[in-house]
């Protein structure tokens, strides 16, 4: 604390009073202090105001006041820490039970976080404690305050009471006041007629739509609705990481999930069987997005995944998904044949279904024929004909072909190849001329010719039509914000590469900021392994063929596998050790 900023208990900041402490810490020049004389009673908080001066940091040149810099000089003048309010990391039910939404408005304090012992408080106003004593006294905790950006306090005020408001308006319809075991397995009973509430509800609807914009505001890859014995838990993925962000009483858990359902046009009585649909929606900058829906019945009701895709992601660059360089010349190599089968493989969620996409809008000229069949369609794209696997009506990826080369095709793109009849009528596709593009699950590259010839496919054929096969997984990315490069002692370094390369002396480590949630990394971006067959390579597919002698020759051939082509954007600073050895197989090479 250094007392910088001289004004009396109970005052709220105003902008020259704050400016008056920047000039004294050697923060803020003379002149600009002049300019800023009689700027009080502004609409506007004070930091907010300051904040979008951009003045010159004079202690820091080339820097200016932002936000950033205004709440660390005031945190460290008041001896009151500074905190980015996640609210991944609010537990959002339970800070807006400790204070009301009028308090916390009138005050303008937002409860961050709360245990047996203590209530964190986050306020813009440090000289301001009068409210501290009546709050304590209240929810019979120590009150520890920090400081925080007031436009966060305001938005999150409003959405967080919002949130609980309807969560709370909805718990009521049901008159159930307690989360009584009303829906879990051992007692599926309607007991005394209290049931979920109506999907309609406007509670509900209000629920629904704050988890679709909170799931597009945080990048979420899915939203989880996992029915629990007394609550739901509502889960997103980011970045490829699970972070639970509520719990739902179990009957307004419920009702969501049949609140989706009804979006997604599937039928909400039903509720024994999986049920799968899709919903078309807008984010909150207006661009369109498509959520594809999938339901599960378990043991304490139905359980709710949505998967978010994003139309953007079509007009993606290689280059932007990760594949560059040789690997990058090597598949558009494969993909500019013309004809044959071209794989991509790898787990789910590991961005084949992107890769396959970008491939195709590339391909999609006005001069060629495109046709998919798909389980489901993922994404709806106006330049192809797409179609989807109907299992109800004997329509699988085998009829699906056999129907689509006779729509004069140029490319076909085949879901997924799950069985010898599927893959016997890619290859009759290829050896007719057509370019198939398809997905298998295997490890690796080399492994996928040896489960295509094990489902029963001859050599002969494989040599005469398989073009290529690219593998693929998905890695986080540092964050180019906070990410910083230091000499390290680098632990897995020799079993990510085996001797192929050397340690490196400093590589690029993550910190944490505000901008990836203290998590030091921001999106993700694939690593690939591509796999061309030339004459070396298809003199090793023979009957009974190994898949280690299909690698060597691969490797042979400029294959870089998959681990490799990890360390690679190691060195490059793009990711971690530990990032590529979560994901990609163990090989030898």
């Amino acid at each position: 604390m250094t007392g910088f900023i001289t004004l009396p208990p109970e005052s709220k900041l105003d902008v020259f009073s704050l400016a008056e402490g920047l000039t004294r810490a050697g923060r803020l020049s003379a002149k600009h202090l002049a300019h800023l004389r009689g700027r009080v009673g502004l609409a506007l908080h004070p930091l907010v105001w300051l904040a979008e001066q951009k003045l010159p940091d004079v202690a820091n040149p080339g820097q200016v006041l932002d936000m950033d810099a205004l709440l660390e000089f005031v945190g460290e003048d008041t001896g009151q820490e500074v905190v980015e309010i996640d609210p991944l990391k609010v537990d959002v039910a339970a800070v807006s039970e400790v204070m009301s939404e009028a308090f916390a408005k009138r005050h303008q304090i937002l409860a961050v976080a709360v245990d047996a012992d203590e209530l964190v408080v986050a306020s813009a106003e440090p000289f301001v404690q009068a409210w501290e004593r009546d709050l304590e006294h209240v929810v019979r905790r120590s009150i520890r305050r920090v400081l925080a950006d007031p436009r966060e306090i305001h938005r999150l005020t409003a959405e967080f009471y919002s949130m609980a408001g309807s969560v709370r308006g909805a718990r009521g319809i049901t008159g159930l006041e307690s989360d009584g075991d009303v829906t879990n397995l051992e007692a599926m009973l309607d007991i005394g007629g209290k049931g979920e509430p109506d999907a309609n509800d406007q509670h509900i609807v209000s629920v629904v739509d704050w988890l679709l914009q909170y799931a597009f505001e945080q990048r979420a890859s899915d939203i989880h609705i996992e029915p629990r014995r007394a609550v739901s838990n509502v889960r997103l993925r980011i970045d490829g990481v699970l972070h639970k962000v509520y719990e739902l009483p179990a009957a307004v858990g419920a009702a969501v999930t049949s609140r989706f359902k009804i979006l997604a046009r599937l039928d909400v009585a039903e509720k024994r069987r999986p049920q799968d649909g899709r919903i078309k929606t807008r984010t909150p900058d207006r661009s369109e997005v498509e959520l594809r829906l999938s339901t599960l019945p378990t043991a304490f009701g139905e359980k709710l995944v949505m998967r978010i895709f994003d139309p953007d992601v079509l007009l993606k660059s290689f280059s932007a998904l990760g594949l560059c360089d040789s690997d990058l010349a090597r598949w558009e190599h494969m993909i500019s044949t013309g004809t044959g089968i071209v794989l991509v493989t790898g787990p789910t969620g590991s961005g084949k279904t992107t890769t396959l996409y970008s491939t195709l809008r590339r391909l999609a000229v006005p001069e060629v024929n495109v046709c998919t069949i798909e389980d489901p369609i993922e994404m709806v794209e106006p330049t192809f004909n797409q179609m989807q696997v109907n299992h109800q009506i004997d329509l699988d990826f085998a009829s699906g072909v056999r129907a689509l080369m006779r729509q004069d095709p140029d490319i076909i793109m085949v879901g997924e190849i799950r069985d010898l009849e599927t893959a016997h009528m890619a290859v009759q596709a290829a050896l007719t001329g057509h370019l198939v593009l398809t997905t298998l699950h295997t490890n690796d590259s080399p492994g996928a010719i040896s489960r295509l010839n094990e489902l029963g496919v001859p050599a002969f054929l494989l040599r005469a039509t398989v073009r290529g096969v690219m593998s693929q997984r998905l890695v986080r990315k540092l964050c180019a914000h906070c990410k910083q490069e230091q000499p390290v002692e680098i632990e897995g370094w020799k079993e990510l590469v085996a001797d192929a390369l050397p340690a490196p002396e400093r590589l690029f480590r993550p910190t944490g900021c505000k901008r990836c949630r203290d998590t030091g990394y921001f999106g993700r971006e694939g690593i690939y392994e591509v796999l061309v067959s030339d004459d070396e390579l298809q003199s090793r597919i023979t009957e009974g063929h190994s898949t280690a002698e299909i690698r060597h020759a691969a490797i042979k051939g400029g294959m870089v596998p998959l681990r490799l082509a990890g360390a690679q954007k190691v060195l490059r600073g793009e990711t971690t050790v530990e990032e590529v050895l979560r994901v990609a197989p163990a090989v030898e090479f």
